[in-house]
């Protein structure tokens, strides 16, 4: 089996690009970020503290997270909901970072993310997949950009979906969530020491994935 690892801060384009090369490959895309955002949703909805280890750990025995694969496209299901688009708010952002940190959370979801890549030739992309999820990963990618330009993608992101936001609060709440990420005592969000840098705030995103195949091949030969 065949493990890609893309790692890389929000607004980076890893989810995009991890989507696109897997098509073109033929492979599973994992979207392990989608994980952690329905466990912040739920969080949220239940109006409890994501920071809070102890309120968050008391509600993972009420979720139940499925993982299902729909005209190739993959769906987050919560407690039998697919929630779509409602994890991609700003605010849930927050919560699944606030989450992430916490130790009973990865526990959590690290067999349902490891199960999937025993079973599938798969590109997985989140935060701490080259470094804890498949430390064995076959290649490892860390996406980045600058700060600007990943918060203009992000912005122009949610505007296409009708979500009103303003590029100031993006670009805030994406260098909040970042340091937390960085930070956090569990897990944090740095590249592996074997981790290819990738940063592509000059390419536009046929050439950020045109890249990352290149890379990839360069490890593992054409496997497609």
């Amino acid at each position: 089996m065949i493990k890609i690892a893309l790692d890389g801060p929000s607004g980076s384009g890893k989810s995009t690009v991890a989507k696109a090369i897997s098509g073109r490959l033929g492979i599973v895309y994992v979207d392990t970020g989608a994980l952690y955002r329905s466990v912040g949703y739920y969080v949220r909805t239940k109006g409890k503290d994501p920071k809070n280890a102890s309120e968050v750990e008391a509600l993972l025995s009420e979720i139940e997270l499925d993982v299902r694969y729909e005209n190739g496209v993959q769906c987050v299901y919560l407690n039998g909901e697919n929630l779509g688009d409602k994890i991609r708010q700003p605010e849930i952002s927050m919560y699944a970072s606030a989450v992430s940190a916490i130790p009973a959370v990865r526990a959590f979801l690290l067999e349902t993310q490891k199960s999937i890549a025993r079973k599938n030739n798969v590109v997985m992309d989140g935060r701490d997949i080259g470094t804890v999820i498949l430390p064995d990963a076959d290649v490892k990618i860390f996406m980045t950009a600058s700060n600007e330009a990943r918060a203009m993608r992000r912005y122009k992101e949610l505007t296409e979906k009708g979500v009103e936001v303003k590029y100031e609060d993006v670009l805030r709440e994406m260098i909040e969530r970042d340091e937390n990420d960085r930070s956090r005592a569990v897990a944090p969000a740095i590249p592996a020491e074997d981790a290819i840098i990738f940063d592509n705030s000059d390419y536009d995103l046929e050439g950020s994935i045109e890249k990352v195949i290149e890379i990839i091949k360069e490890k593992v030969g054409d496997f497609s």
